[in-house]
């Protein structure tokens, strides 16, 4: 459902010119903050000083690729934005509420970023907001039979909430491990090497503070 806010019109009970220039200017509005991206990607990788090939490295998008985004010549895709987000530590918040024309923000089942090139048998679903990269990453974890998710450490501090929705995992933390079930709910260290293996196959969810 679309909401019209106070003082806004209807572009259903507008003529069809005034349709179109209505149309016309959320295009160019939309246009006007992709516009934004590549520079303000290229500016945090500058203020950082890393080179197209310590980005790449980083955030796991080939150096071409970045390339092709900070020159305006490749729109990125959630996951590739989110990849880049992490890895450049950029606040993308101020251009996202420059489109404030819905007050719920979706993103449906099928757009939700995955990540499966780590670990072994583990398929990682990134459910919190780019701009939260860094502070408060909120994931979804699959486990195939017997999977398993090695994890270096992370920054000082950083800490991991892990919650078991279905079947069990053994969490390794340091010299620490435990076992946890459905409903169960681990807080462990993540500033040094963790590991979270799937007794059989598991789902759980993952919070990440200060990662």
């Amino acid at each position: 459902m679309m909401t019209v806010r106070a003082g806004q019109r209807n572009p259903c009970t507008l003529t069809p010119t005034q349709r179109h220039g209505h149309l016309s200017a959320m295009t160019d509005e939309t246009d006007a903050i992709l516009s934004l991206l590549p520079a303000r990607l290229k500016e945090a990788r500058r203020e950082q000083g890393l080179s197209l090939d310590a980005v790449a490295k980083l955030s796991g998008v080939s150096r071409s690729m970045v390339s092709q985004i900070e020159r305006g010549e490749s729109s990125p895709t959630i996951a590739t934005l989110w990849n880049l987000t992490k890895a450049l530590q950029v606040d993308f918040a101020g251009l996202l509420e420059q489109q404030g024309s819905a007050s719920i923000e979706v993103l449906r089942a099928v757009d939700v970023p995955q990540i499966e090139a780590r670990g072994t048998g583990c398929t990682i679903r990134i459910l919190s907001a780019p701009e939260d990269a860094g502070m408060h990453e909120v994931y979804e974890l699959r486990f195939a039979e017997d999977g398993v998710l090695d994890s270096q450490a992370h920054r000082r501090g950083a800490r991991e909430h892990l919650t078991v929705i279905e079947g069990a995992v053994d969490v390794v933390s340091g010299d620490s491990s435990e076992r946890i079930s459905a409903g169960d709910t681990a807080r462990y260290a993540a500033d040094v090497a963790h590991r979270i293996s799937a007794v059989g196959a598991a789902r759980a969810f993952l919070i990440v503070k200060n990662a």
